[in-house]
């Protein structure tokens, strides 16, 4: 198997549909949550939502340098979004989600091995392989908190 397939899975075992790691991924977690849930706020934490649409606002941002090249996400603005105020606005965000999920492993499949030890739009950032990585540890650090979120809310 190529590197970048198996990046490519991991990627989406995290998001999609794996429990090797955590026993659970976004989409066990999510898909069924109501959005009021997803919205209701734990002392001074980040929402389930917001935790959500930060991963996802910077799935969106690597998904337009692997398309286009830029890199356009900002950390400063990763956790600025509007508020979800309905059970289908929750439902088109995570419909979004799962695509932008799936495009991003599909483009990584795509890469030939040799691009993964290129450099990430800027020597700065690295190399396309640890920027992957990151993100699948990113990932993993804001299930788990959304897993404890839920747990609390759930539990009420």
């Amino acid at each position: 198997m190529k590197n970048t397939s198996e990046i490519a899975n991991r990627f989406k075992e995290v998001i999609l549909n794996g429990t090797w790691v955590a026993n659970t991924n976004y989409k066990d977690q999510l898909e069924n949550l109501d959005w009021k849930i997803a919205v209701a706020p734990v002392q001074n934490l980040n929402t389930i939502a917001v935790l959500a649409q930060h991963i996802h606002y910077y799935i969106k941002g690597i998904n337009n340098v692997f398309k286009e090249g830029t890199l356009d996400i900002k950390d400063k603005f990763s956790f600025d979004f509007p508020l979800i105020q309905s059970q289908q606005e929750w439902e088109t965000f995570l419909n979004k989600f799962w695509t932008d999920v799936e495009e991003f492993a599909s483009l990584v499949e795509q890469m030939q091995d040799e691009k993964l030890n290129q450099d990430f739009v800027d020597e700065k950032y690295g190399t396309y392989k640890r920027n992957m990585e990151c993100m699948i540890e990113h990932n993993y650090y804001y299930l788990d908190q959304i897993v404890l979120l839920k747990k609390l809310l759930i539990n009420r």
